[in-house]
């Protein structure tokens, strides 16, 4: 059960109100880790008006308020008991330890820019609400993160309304609600989105659909307004439309389906049924090489429950299974998706925030926490304000050594840190799609949640009806083509339309700690690695293994492999993909070349396979997504292309990749 509040309050007019309780505290998350330990000491209490915004923590990602070791705890309240495990100081020692926020008395947390970014996880403000936390003040919030609070009945607010609260002032919760629209309100002030529900299907709370007349549409808007739950004929709608929405499909893995499993029994009781299971699903892949981990070694016992909690709930509701068969797995969730089960026009949820990978099928996807995941999988339908799209028109086609991943990382040092991208769906078309493979489409949704936008969708044109219909036996590339979604002459878009000339875009790296940092392979300072990770739902796919054997050949012939004391791994997305790999001979390269080849599932990226840094010495140079402080092992990581990760393993330093590049001596 969810613990009791005490910030919310009822006056004897019948007026709901915000009031801190006297009693409790407030936790500012600073940049300087000591005044944090300090409040968590008893030794500091500090007030709003006192603090500078700037000095406030940005970009507070889920790893870091529950890293991976946490979340093997399906339960709330034992995820409380670790809070914050995963923020560090200067010396790479926890500021929070083992209860500290559950037992520090407080009820407010505040933080700077973009709480919440990282992983769609929502155990990570579960830990805050059973540690007592009531209110999250913040600047921003990436998007995935503040409809989990929601959904959790988490109050939101600004730094203003903090200052009023320490004063002693009462605020009317309708002014902490005010910009929500009716349905996200409704599901807060009911407390959740469990109550919200109880009291939607009795009848106490009545939500009307969107009455937005005929307009020019973007992808997303047409996607949603397809599939209104009663709409007839036509329908459109517009940014900020709140829409009872059918559900085409979805999934989660063992990281996420036994707190689904578990919410949903608590709520609806041992017997409780799913909507559509044909096209749901559980994978086995996130935690498949965790055992193989020295540092997972103490949580085995919590890794095998999550296992069995999901085969329960697999037997239970009839999904499809993408259980791991003599330890290897099928693949990864978003990758065996895309290839499996995602169509165009499908409107997918799941519980991992990279589901926003199916955009590249000129789907609908992105990720949500565990509590809305049950609560859409048993309806059919979920509550869905349309988000407002940003279109980025790509021309040109791309050079030798530079790939999607590249275009991504020069979006996020561009457009992700002014927030153009936030909590808006990435368009992606013009001519310059038709020279990307369905394999790099797929890196450019993947990553959009690196974005802190709500999803990425691209375009249909014969290639992706001829992708999907060439893995879909009940279907040919016109069945897939009758179900494109296209923008329409005329759309707005509220973050804009931007040109971006693949011929420009240069091999880059994001820099440690946050994809964000970009930066110019070639104006890099020299960067000496000890390993390179290829794989990965976003690096794992069919051209990014062309890529890797590319350069590994090159390298081959001309008498070269892995650098000494370099150690290389490639980790395959799915069994499709390995296949593919091992027909083309590219395994025979990858032994040559002195890689070691994993079979398909996640790892490294979570720090739960071969690939971890195991000090903070280390430098890694990977394929992955995301390159949060410890997300991958202690040591520092830098996101890069397939083409820059396999050269660099080669020359033993980040460089990109050029053709020809090995037919020189190694540097010595």
């Amino acid at each position: 059960m969810s613990p009791a509040s005490s910030l919310i309050r009822t006056r004897p007019d019948g007026t709901r109100v915000v009031a801190l309780d006297p009693a409790k505290r407030v936790l500012f998350l600073t940049k300087d880790p000591e005044l944090i330990k300090k409040q968590l000491s008893g030794e500091l209490d500090l007030r709003m008006e006192d603090v500078d915004p700037e000095s406030l923590l940005d970009d507070i990602n889920t790893d870091v308020m529950t890293p991976a070791w946490v979340c093997f705890r399906h339960r709330p309240e034992d995820l409380a008991l670790d809070a914050y495990a995963g923020l560090l100081d200067a010396a790479g020692e926890r500021v929070f330890a083992t209860r500290a926020l559950l037992d520090g008395g407080f009820q407010v947390i505040v933080s700077g820019q973009r709480k919440g970014t990282g992983s769609s996880r929502e155990t990570a403000p579960q830990a805050e609400k059973w540690c007592g936390i009531e209110l999250v003040i913040a600047a921003s919030f990436a998007p995935i993160h503040k409809r989990n609070n929601v959904n959790l009945g988490q109050v939101m607010g600004d730094y203003a309304q903090l200052e009023r609260l320490q004063n002693g002032e009462e605020i009317p919760l309708a002014e902490f609600t005010a910009k929500l629209d009716p349905v996200t309100r409704a599901i807060l002030e009911a407390g959740g989105l469990f109550p919200f529900a109880e009291k939607y299907a009795a009848g106490e709370i009545a939500i009307g659909g969107p009455d937005t007349g005929p307009r020019p549409m973007t992808m997303a808007e047409k996607l949603l307004a397809s599939h209104l739950v009663g709409a007839e004929g036509d329908a459109h709608v517009k940014p900020g439309d709140l829409c009872l929405v059918k559900v085409d499909g979805g999934y989660s893995h063992e990281f996420t389906t036994a707190q689904v499993h578990h919410f949903l029994a608590q709520e609806y009781g041992a017997d409780y049924r799913v909507q559509h299971p044909k096209k749901l699903a559980v994978f086995e892949d996130h935690l498949l090489y965790a055992d193989g981990v020295e540092k997972m070694a103490p949580f085995a016992d919590q890794i095998q429950t999550l296992r069995d909690l999901q085969n329960e709930f697999r037997e239970h509701t009839g999904v499809r299974d993408y259980s791991a068969r003599d330890g290897v797995s099928p693949g990864i969730c978003h990758q065996v998706a895309r290839e499996e089960f995602i169509d165009p026009g499908d409107f997918i949820q799941a519980t991992d925030s990279h589901t926003c990978m199916g955009g590249g099928n000129n789907a609908l996807a992105w990720g949500v926490g565990a509590t809305e995941y049950a609560g859409l999988i048993h309806s059919g339908f979920t509550f869905v304000r349309v988000p407002e799209s940003i279109r980025f028109e790509l021309t040109g086609e791309l050079g030798p050594g530079c790939t999607a991943k590249d275009v991504m990382l020069h979006i996020l040092e561009t457009y992700a840190v002014r927030e153009d991208t936030l909590s808006r769906v990435m368009e992606f078309g013009g001519p310059g799609l038709a020279s990307l493979s369905m394999d790099e489409r797929a890196t450019l949704t993947n990553m959009a949640t690196e974005c802190s936008a709500r999803t990425g969708i691209c375009e249909g044109d014969d290639l992706t009806a001829s992708w999907i219909a060439s893995r879909r036996p009940d279907l040919t590339p016109g069945d897939v083509r009758a179900r494109f979604v296209a923008p329409d002459a005329g759309a707005h878009y509220d973050g804009g339309v931007h040109a971006i000339d693949l011929s420009a875009i240069e091999p880059m790296v994001a820099r440690p700690s946050d994809p964000t940092l970009g930066a110019r392979v070639a104006e890099l300072e020299e960067i000496e690695i000890d390993i390179a990770y290829a794989g990965s739902c976003t690096a794992g796919k069919e051209h990014d293994l062309d890529y890797y054997a590319r350069v590994l050949k090159d390298a081959v012939d001309s008498g070269r492999r892995v650098a000494d004391g370099v150690k290389m791994y490639l980790q395959y997305g799915s069994a499709a993909v390995r296949d593919y790999a091992v027909a083309k001979g590219y395994d025979a390269i990858f032994a040559k070349a002195g890689v070691e080849v994993i079979n398909p599932g996640c790892g490294a990226c979570i720090g739960c396979g071969p690939g971890v840094s195991e000090n903070a010495d280390q430098v890694t140079v990977s394929a992955i997504n995301r390159n949060f402080a410890g997300r991958s092992g202690p040591g520092k990581l830098y996101l890069a292309s397939p083409l820059t990760v396999a050269a660099s393993a080669i020359e033993g330093r980040i460089v990109r990749y050029e053709p020809g590049m090995f037919r020189e001596p190694a540097r010595v």
